[in-house]
């Protein structure tokens, strides 16, 4: 249960824990005072940020860890956290940090600069001794560094073996976020269920499939959270969730279902945010096998697919059609002459038997929910029927969201044609990088699911991310980007708006463009 809470209004810690528990049964009548109770998509996979991929995990851990850098409030630009300040070599490859030197982890730990090099060499080291406790799928983010040394007791220093413009923003990312040495040392490979450290909220339960507690840390270096707890309530069914938002067993609930959104903003009891962030809803392709190894076909389903009655009719005007893999949050790297594939059956239709697979039987693999996935049933429907009005059988395989994350990111071959997928990115290097190029193939430990392989492709990226110059590093992705949407080896769908809904006694909530839920300000007198 929870081990301690500071209720300097009262409340006592047994009537809390009790209100707590509560919270399990459906449609609770009213949530504890000064605790936020989250409205989750999912069930978390993990606590430990370098053994997750999703977002919904990430919006938990960002409120328990911090990194050496962050996000600035509503924007994505880099500023100062466990490190106070860094300097950057002239050519780009040694990054010198200074650290905090009055910030402990939740365990009673002294963070320090042997910390970071425990988090990374963790992660990077095949030799570590604590290697052997995860799989660490985004190490990706930080190949570049050849090593970690701590220079001094509250400096470290990373040397890359070549400039990485990513880097610092790769830091601010989840993965990037500081782990308790300690915590890592006594729980192994179950430090993600015990998880330890320095944010403005500690962990205190985790009660599978009902909730994740986490207390406000009155010491935190940032000043303590206003929020005595925080509770994580995993809601994987929208309606469900809306349900219980309605009923006031939440406080919160993210990715509000569109035809949803209009009803609780004409509500006064209810205070609806949104925000634009760099997010793509696409189809991933199985290129390796079957009809989508022909690129006509790849092309023939952006031609079927109806996106636009997607956008307005399902997700009521909450997303607007993709073009491409880098979604157009990225203004400085996107490419505005790329137009999105048009509604074109006929012309799906042609390409389809010039490819010799009219009638084609495809098996596309469709998640209840998950994060960024929108609405996805319905749209795996509408998408189904439309590839049926060109001529092809579709047959849809539904999997709750982890267990469809265990289909799909080992790779789609011998098992489906296609399959849901969204991603929300920090860099426009991101997505590509770890889910287009042909060393990210999923037995390489990238998320290359479809086996897309372009030469040219990966030359361009690679160029992309060793370019210490913006205007250069643009040029080259929008190259890529007018290579890819010709390969189609993703059915470009919907760049979506965020939105989440509090209750009118939520105070500074804000929703991040990183897609990061921060709750360090955040009230409920």
């Amino acid at each position: 249960m929870i081990r301690s809470l500071a209720l300097p209004k009262g409340l006592g810690l047994s009537a809390l824990a009790l209100a707590v528990a509560g919270l399990s049964a459906p449609l609770a009548a009213q949530t504890p005072p000064n605790v936020l109770v989250v409205g989750q998509i999912a069930e978390p996979q993990s606590l430990d940020p370098a053994q997750v991929t999703a977002v919904n995990d990430f919006r938990i851990m960002m409120n328990m860890y911090d990194g050496l850098v962050r996000y600035a409030d509503g924007t994505l630009e880099v500023e100062p956290a466990l490190a106070s300040e860094w300097q950057i070599s002239d050519d780009g490859t040694v990054y010198t940090f200074s650290l905090r030197d009055d910030v402990s982890f939740h365990d009673g730990s002294a963070f320090d600069a042997d910390s970071v090099v425990f988090h990374f060499e963790r992660m990077l080291d095949e030799d570590h001794p604590y290697h052997d406790t995860g799989s660490f799928p985004l190490a990706f983010f930080f190949e570049a560094i050849t090593s970690v040394e701590a220079s001094g007791e509250h400096e470290v220093t990373f040397t890359l073996d070549e400039p990485y413009a990513p880097f610092l923003s790769n830091l601010a990312y989840p993965t990037g976020l500081i782990v308790s040495p300690a915590g890592v040392e006594e729980h192994g490979e179950d430090f993600g269920r015990n998880p330890s450290g320095t944010g403005p909220f500690q962990f205190e339960e985790w009660q599978s499939n009902s909730r994740v507690v986490a207390s406000a840390n009155p010491d935190y270096w940032d000043g303590a959270p206003a929020l005595e707890a925080v509770v994580f309530r995993p809601i994987t069914d929208a309606n469900t969730r809306v349900a219980e938002m309605m009923a006031g067993g939440i406080d919160l609930m993210v990715e509000v279902p569109p035809d949803n959104v209009a009803q609780f903003a004409e509500d006064p009891m209810y205070q609806v945010s949104e925000q634009a962030g760099p997010h793509l809803w696409f189809l991933i392709l199985n290129t390796k096998e079957g009809p989508f190894a022909d690129r006509r076909m790849r092309q023939a389903i952006n031609y079927a697919i109806d996106k636009t009655s997607l956008v307005d009719n399902i997700l009521e005007g909450t997303a607007t059609v993709a073009a491409g893999p880098i979604p157009p949050a990225f203004d400085w790297a996107y490419n505005e002459e790329l137009e999105p594939y048009p509604y074109d059956p006929d012309r799906a239709r042609e390409l389809i038997a010039e490819a010799g697979h009219e009638g084609a039987e495809l098996t596309f693999y469709v998640t209840e929910g998950g994060s960024g996935m929108l609405d996805p049933i319905p749209m795996g429907s509408a998408i189904q029927a439309d590839l049926a009005d060109v001529g092809l059988d579709v047959s849809i395989e539904t999997y709750e969201w982890n267990t469809f994350l265990g289909e799909v990111n080992p790779g789609l071959e011998g098992k489906a044609d296609m399959a849901q997928m969204a991603w929300m990115t920090n860099d426009p290097d991101t997505l590509p990088f770890l889910a287009l190029r042909t060393d990210a193939m999923p037995d390489q430990g990238g998320f290359n699911s479809g086996y897309y392989s372009n030469p040219e492709v990966d030359d361009l990226l690679e160029r992309a991310r060793r370019s210490v110059d913006q205007e250069e590093r643009a040029a080259l992705y929008k190259e890529m980007q007018t290579i890819v949407h010709e390969d189609a080896p993703w059915a470009f769908v919907a760049n979506w708006k965020q939105n989440a809904v509090s209750t009118a006694a939520v105070e500074n909530f804000r929703l991040q463009p990183s897609f990061f839920l921060l709750l360090h300000e955040v009230s409920k007198p």
